[in-house]
């Protein structure tokens, strides 16, 4: 506010330092408004629709007991300490479940800790019996919307400074065009002593 109200009445000013002006007052009120309104919006549509993911996987997907048969390896997937992850820790088993729908299943599946043949231990699957991830809660969902709307906030913010950046970047072009101008009218005169300067 205080670059427009400063060139109101300047004798110096010219017609681009007032569109500057302008343009910074505007950029900055959609910074501070039009961003985190499109953020809200956008994290608003995002877990509306992460939530009814979570409801479709939570009705599609099962738990159910698995019964180790037999351990594929006795060791991690990675024999390097250095580059194994939690993950690989993990023993593969051969393994037996019965679907929701009945069927007996049979796999070779990640047991989530060190287990012996006998032992069982629980695992996600959909209607038919495959093994899937285990679904999505309502937090995660909440996290992943905030996400959304803080990252279009951001991304929003950024459009609205560049569009401004390069409005004064062709305001500035426009400037140097008309300083040449100027040093060419006067650079005609320019150290003539019959100048009158």
């Amino acid at each position: 506010m205080t670059g427009v109200w400063r060139w109101r009445r300047n004798p110096l000013r010219r017609r681009t330092d007032r569109i500057e002006a302008w343009a910074a007052l505007t950029t900055a009120l959609l910074i501070v408004l039009a961003a985190p309104l499109a953020g809200w919006f956008t994290g608003r549509a995002a877990h509306g629709a992460l939530l009814e993911t979570v409801r479709l996987q939570h009705q599609q997907r099962h738990l159910v007991r698995v019964t180790v048969d037999r351990l594929v390896s006795g060791a991690p997937l990675d024999p390097d300490p250095e580059t194994s992850s939690q993950r690989d820790a993990h023993l593969r088993v051969i393994a037996r479940w019965t679907a929701v729908d009945g069927g007996p299943h049979i796999g070779q599946i990640a047991a989530p800790h060190p287990v012996e043949p006998g032992d069982g231990f629980r695992i996600w699957t959909d209607g038919r019996g495959r093994v899937m991830p285990r679904p999505m809660d309502v937090s995660t969902a909440g996290t992943h919307a905030v996400l959304a709307g803080l990252g279009t906030t951001a991304a929003a913010g950024g459009l609205i400074e560049a569009a401004r950046r390069l409005l004064v970047g062709q305001l500035m072009a426009r400037r140097f065009r008309r300083w040449d101008e100027e040093w060419e009218r006067a650079g005609q005169t320019w150290g003539r002593a019959d100048a009158g300067s």
